[in-house]
């Protein structure tokens, strides 16, 4: 279980804080954070994977406990057990926190049935011998409450208030001040200055549909400080990318993502070396610190074997 303590109500202890939105859609959703801050009623979040619900629940923690101090403390339902949930319902310091509950309708039905002793209860200012519990869900459980995988009572119990999330594609005013919010928090992090991205590139995120949502350009934008190279992390992050919404419209993986702005940065460094060594290919591969083969098998792999490979006599 991981408790973070979260002193104020600036989040500046936290390592995600939240990026206030633009569009129609996330200003509705922040002014229902401001009113859920007057009180500690549960709250059930629903959206799509990636769009923001645990920020969202912090940034709600944060409303409630701007003038108290109290504790933020995030479980993934699908590894929550009884004992678990009784050790969250004994702990001092919890008595005036927020619970945040991961993917809601993973939780195991003896868990359920645990959390219904441990919900405040339901009237406006609630228990604050207990925590304010806000659930978060991919999957709708009015649905999983039908096919029988989700306790009525609990439902009922967790969402006093429904607040859905948009996804990324439906607040697309948000996301160039989500890219240079995410730009300064990786260049701090990387204690590099924040960079400044091309107009094609921006236009390349504004057009994007996103199915990873928030999380998904978040990635990229770290991709693009880590490298340290908007051109090399944009090479592989673009193919991908644009394919992404020219094709079947399947989600793009972050780890997909991730492997192609790393083989794109491989493959400009390998030929960077092969330059400056006149196509030396040993000299290269001493100076890229892989043996002879792995460079050749590298070449291969990204299309370099033209006739400019044997220009240049191998010596050592």
């Amino acid at each position: 279980m991981r408790f973070e303590p979260v002193p104020d109500g600036n989040g500046s202890s936290n390592s995600d804080s939240f990026c206030p939105g633009s569009s129609p859609n996330m200003q509705a959703v922040e002014e229902l954070i401001r009113e859920l801050g007057q009180s500690r009623v549960p709250v059930l979040l629903l959206a799509e994977r990636g769009s923001g619900k645990k920020t969202v629940a912090r940034k709600i923690h944060q409303a409630t406990h701007s003038r108290v101090a109290g504790i933020f403390t995030s479980a993934l339902c699908s590894e929550l057990s009884i004992s678990r949930l009784v050790e969250i319902a004994e702990n001092r310091e919890l008595e005036h926190g927020t619970l945040f509950l991961e993917e809601i309708a993973e939780l195991p039905g003896d868990a359920q049935r645990q959390l219904l002793e441990i919900l405040p209860t339901s009237d406006a200012n609630g228990d604050s011998r207990k925590p304010r519990v806000i659930a978060g869900s991919t999957r709708e459980l009015d649905a999983e409450v039908r096919a029988g995988r989700f306790r009525e009572d609990l439902y009922y119990r967790i969402s006093s208030v429904c607040l859905r999330l948009p996804p990324l594609r439906q607040r697309r005013e948000d996301i160039s001040a989500l890219t240079r919010f995410f730009l300064a928090k990786f260049a701090c992090e990387f204690h590099r200055q924040p960079p400044v991205l091309s107009e094609q590139s921006q236009r390349l995120f504004q057009d994007y549909a996103w199915p990873g949502n928030v999380r998904e350009l978040k990635d990229a934008v770290r991709a693009i400080v880590a490298l340290g190279d908007e051109s090399v992390a944009m090479g592989g992050l673009r193919a991908l990318l644009t394919s992404a919404d020219a094709g079947n419209g399947e989600p793009v993986s972050l780890k997909q993502a991730a492997r192609a702005a790393s083989r794109e940065a491989e493959k400009q460094l390998i030929l960077r070396v092969l330059t400056r060594t006149r196509w030396n290919r040993r000299r290269a591969a001493q100076e890229l610190q892989i043996s002879y083969k792995a460079l050749l098998y590298k070449l291969k792999q990204i299309g370099y074997e033209g006739s400019e490979l044997g220009s240049f006599p191998e010596k050592a």
